[in-house]
């Protein structure tokens, strides 16, 4: 087979979580503020902008908690509301498309190259969204996790392992991997596609700044996954040539 194959994460270079977890964040503390012997006065929602350059910029959930008014237990009361509320299904729907991420894929599509998604989400829950926004065209493989907090607290061996599987498994079925990628937003993704030796491209249209991204040495750094796409057409193109 020499049809050109790719693997990609899920959250991130398709889909746009930042609702969701600015959401869990609100809602945390909400729950805090409620069942908390603290002055509620003292705790202040940041702003999405706010909230999502830290995360960007990895600051910890603990160090956002602070910065958001919390103290001591109510730090620790907090984390455990996010740790319990960011998978939950109400707030699964506030996933959305990430902008072009249906464009990249069609052009994928279009120069024959297979697109194998390695995430760190349960399978169902990615088959769901990709079948709510009629993208089951769009991916030929998935390497998921089973644990529905896998996701968030993204560990790159985590990663690394599954990246590992979906390459020995799409080796055996005889797909051409040389000329292969591992697109992805975190710094996971890229220490499994180094880790597995496979070129990496670095999204920044995620959970990481492209400053974040780069200090990890990426073998390409761009900002969307259509941008992505529109790379490897010209690398497909030029090798078919």
């Amino acid at each position: 087979m020499t049809q050109s194959t790719i693997f990609c994460d899920f959250d991130g270079p398709i889909v746009d979580v930042s609702e969701r977890y600015y959401t869990t964040y609100q809602q945390g503390l909400g729950r805090v503020a409620a069942q908390g012997p603290g002055n509620p006065e003292t705790i202040r929602s940041l702003s999405k902008s706010q909230f999502w350059t830290f995360k960007q910029n990895r600051v910890p959930d603990r160090q956002i908690a602070h910065w958001s008014g919390l103290e001591g237990a109510e730090i620790d009361a907090f984390l455990v509301q996010v740790s319990r509320l960011v998978n939950h299904p109400s707030l699964l729907d506030y996933d959305q498309l990430q902008p072009h991420a249906y464009e990249g894929l069609a052009i994928l599509k279009q120069c024959g190259v297979r697109v194998v998604l390695v995430t760190l989400r349960p399978p169902d829950q990615v088959m769901q969204f990709l079948a709510k926004h009629q993208l089951d065209w769009a991916i030929s493989d998935l390497y998921g996790m089973p644990r529905a907090d896998a996701a968030y607290t993204n560990q790159a061996n985590h990663k690394v392992e599954r990246l590992g599987a979906a390459i020995s498994a799409q080796q055996r079925q005889g797909y051409d991997l040389r000329n292969t990628w591992m697109i992805g937003d975190t710094e996971a993704d890229i220490m499994a596609g180094q880790t597995l030796g496979v070129d990496t491209v670095a999204v920044t249209c995620g959970i990481r700044s492209s400053t974040y991204l780069q200090s990890f040495r990426p073998t390409h750094l761009l900002p969307d996954l259509w941008a992505a796409a529109q790379r490897l057409q010209q690398q497909v193109t030029l090798r078919r040539r």
